[in-house]
């Protein structure tokens, strides 16, 4: 199978928010909530122009796209630092265990290494273990002593 990794651009959107659905279904059987609010318009809107909200890669074979990874920049205080936070990483099922997800995380880790970041972070829903074990098998920690909080606002 031939892969290529790449810069989403909007035209991307149907084929991401596809799999972005698919993603959440997966997410959901396994007792997640996960809101499913990105639509192709938003992807659109948020994704692109003078201040994303996110960056969006994508893997595509034959003209479809099999997977997508969505990153934004932070900061880090104590390190004083930018670092790369990953928002959502996915291969669709056909095409899982074979290379998808770690050629998406290489170019990630790729873009890190050229703008000279020294970490990036994500986080995990606890019973997704195959996406916990993909991580460790790809050199990934965890952080034990940080928990993930967020606060709502209506």
């Amino acid at each position: 199978m031939n892969v290529e990794i790449r810069a989403a651009v909007e035209a991307d959107a149907e084929g991401v928010i596809s799999l972005y659905r698919e993603f959440t279904r997966y997410l959901s059987a396994l007792g997640d909530e996960p809101e499913g609010r990105l639509t192709p318009e938003l992807f659109r809107l948020q994704g692109f122009g003078p201040n994303p909200a996110f960056h969006a890669l994508v893997a595509e074979s034959d003209g479809v796209i099999i997977g997508y990874l969505l990153y934004h920049f932070g900061y880090d205080a104590d390190r004083a630092t930018r670092v790369m936070h990953i928002v959502d990483l996915y291969a669709d099922g056909e095409h899982r265990r074979h290379g998808v997800g770690s050629a998406l995380m290489a170019r990630a880790c790729s873009i890190c290494r050229d703008d000279g970041l020294p970490e990036m972070l994500w986080s995990v829903y606890k019973p997704n273990r195959p996406a916990k074990r993909f991580y460790e098998r790809l050199g990934a920690k965890v952080v034990d002593d940080l928990d993930f909080m967020h606060l709502e606002f209506d």
